[in-house]
């Protein structure tokens, strides 16, 4: 099994539609304002995150139970900006879609202007022939709010091929997040 390089993340995207929108380089800067980076690097992919989010919230006093997740936990936000409360979470979803081939596994990581504010980032790897927008959850470990900008990186991607393919992938089984389109909640 090994990493890919940005030359096979670049033909898997532009040939296969493998990451859409796609940025081929990074991307620094927008309208002469500095970015949280995206765009391909030497060995991965950096997302961006879309301007849909939900933010963590106690209001409602409910248990936090993955078999039976109670939406009033969160409070919709939709702007290029959004404010974590401290020792809290929200969740958010890619710009980008992935349609991640059947030998490739994907691993994403926090990008390190985030970590370095104590901001965590947390997805699962995504898995062969899966599809759809990234979930993301974005963890703020301060006592401080923590912001969160929409349209700028907030994690990298990185691609490991097998020499070998998978007897069952996602797809195959029918996994319950496949094609997904927006910020998606936990089910059971």
């Amino acid at each position: 099994m090994s990493i890919k390089s940005d030359r096979w993340i670049r033909r898997m995207a532009e040939q296969h539609g493998m990451i859409e929108p796609f940025a081929a380089q990074q991307v620094k800067q927008r309208e002469g304002q500095r970015l949280v980076s995206y765009g391909t690097s030497s060995y991965g992919y950096d997302v961006r995150c879309a301007d849909e989010f939900k933010v963590f919230t106690n209001i409602n006093s409910t248990i936090v139970d993955p078999k039976h997740f109670d939406e009033r936990s969160f409070v919709d936000v939709k702007s290029d900006v959004c404010i974590i409360p401290p020792n809290s979470f929200a969740l958010a979803r890619t710009v980008e879609y992935f349609r991640i081939p059947r030998k490739v596994l994907t691993i994403c990581l926090g990008k390190s202007t985030y970590a370095r504010c104590g901001i965590i980032v947390n997805v699962t790897p995504l898995e062969p022939e899966w599809e759809g927008h990234v979930t993301l959850e974005f963890s703020n470990t301060t006592p401080l709010p923590a912001r969160i900008y929409a349209n700028e990186g907030v994690a990298q991607m990185l691609f490991l091929e097998s020499d070998e393919e998978c007897e069952t992938s996602y797809k195959d089984r029918g996994g319950k997040y496949m094609g997904q389109t927006g910020v998606t909640l936990p089910t059971a």
